[in-house]
């Protein structure tokens, strides 16, 4: 053994001490791949599309969902909220996400595809990221105002007065600022100008389709590479895109003059006053932009999950449970997300008949 041990390089004998690990361990066996229990087979399968805010959420509940119940398989196509109520109201999903109401027209159509009722469940608290990529500006405050002004193409400098108001004692570069928005039909440009008109004096009505300055993407995944890949550039996407990609984020000024980072905390925050409205089933969440919370990052959105208050496809039911559960709300904040307020949560529940 000696001679072996001389002999031998270092990974050899790491091979070696791994295999005198293994033979010490008394009555444990060393499983392979093939050792491994086989999954039972999909027995059925479901699928959804919708919000493309809510595909963090949705690709971490799928695959969690899949270890629970193997048997079951659920898809989801982050296509943008308007072409999620669209296939909704086709038929061809059993679920949509959506980060904004149905019109008036779309509901009805929903209604008659349903047989009867067509909600909106509650299931994502998501903070809408500020994101820039201006490498001599590490720390970014920015105003309401600021931020309107931004976007509808009126300030069109990082020196512009606006905002080094906000940023004072920060060096600003005199180059032109590359806006980026969403161009496909989007809630979170309606949650996005919302919050604008609200706050910021924002010249358009809030839409799902754009209406400021700027260069199209599509997606939450397209602003998020435009923004990553252009130098001076700015665009709005949710949180945890903006945070996978190792983007900065500004801090956003609220109501109560406190120039906030976006985080789920601070999300959360913001809709401590929240309302729930809405009759038969659909739970709508209002909040307040202006809110007065010292703390609180006021650009948030909450994406809906769209489906039949009755007759909802059994393996969407389960899915959605799941979600509503405590095991889908408490993973949320590990992808950039926040879960729903406690009150909230249980509404949700009993809409989907868990009575615990």
């Amino acid at each position: 053994m000696a001679k072996l041990t001389e002999a031998a390089g270092p990974g050899m004998l790491a091979a070696l001490t791994l295999v005198a690990c293994a033979a010490g361990l008394s009555g444990t066996a060393l499983l392979t791949a093939d050792d491994e229990p086989e999954r039972p087979p999909v027995t059925a399968s479901v699928s959804g599309s919708g919000s493309t805010a809510q595909k963090g959420a949705m690709d971490a509940w799928r695959a969690d969902f899949y270890r629970m119940r193997p048997d079951l398989r659920v898809d989801y196509r982050a296509n943008g909220s308007g072409a999620g109520i669209r296939e909704f109201i086709q038929g061809k999903t059993a679920f949509a996400g959506s980060d904004v109401a149905m019109r008036p027209c779309e509901q009805a159509q929903a209604d008659r595809r349903c047989g009867g009722k067509a909600v909106r469940l509650p299931m994502v608290v998501g903070p809408i990221a500020v994101t820039y990529n201006q490498p001599g500006v590490p720390a970014l405050k920015l105003s309401p105002a600021t931020l309107a002004g931004i976007f509808s193409g009126r300030i069109t400098r990082w020196d512009a007065p606006e905002i080094a108001a906000d940023n004072r004692g920060t060096r600003l570069p005199h180059t032109g600022i590359r806006v980026f928005h969403r161009s496909d039909d989007s809630g979170t440009t309606h949650n996005f100008t919302t919050y604008l008109k609200a706050a910021g004096r924002w010249p358009h009505q809030p839409s799902r389709k754009w209406s400021g300055s700027g260069q199209g993407a599509t997606g939450s995944t397209g602003i998020t590479e435009a923004v990553q890949h252009t130098k001076d550039s700015i665009g709005y996407v949710e949180y945890g895109f903006a945070s996978n990609a190792s983007l900065p984020t500004a801090k956003v000024r609220n109501a109560s003059g406190q120039f906030v980072a976006i985080s789920p905390e601070s999300a959360t925050i913001a809709l401590a006053d929240a309302r729930v409205g809405g009759a038969n089933g659909d739970l709508v969440v209002k909040y307040d932009h202006l809110t007065k919370s010292r703390d609180a990052y006021p650009i948030v959105l909450v994406t809906y999950e769209i489906t039949c208050a009755k007759n909802t496809d059994s393996v969407a039911r389960a899915f959605l449970t799941y979600t509503a559960g405590n095991a889908g709300q408490s993973s949320l904040a590990l992808h950039g997300y926040a879960p729903l307020p406690p009150d909230l949560v249980a509404k949700v529940r009993a809409q989907l008949g868990v009575t615990s």
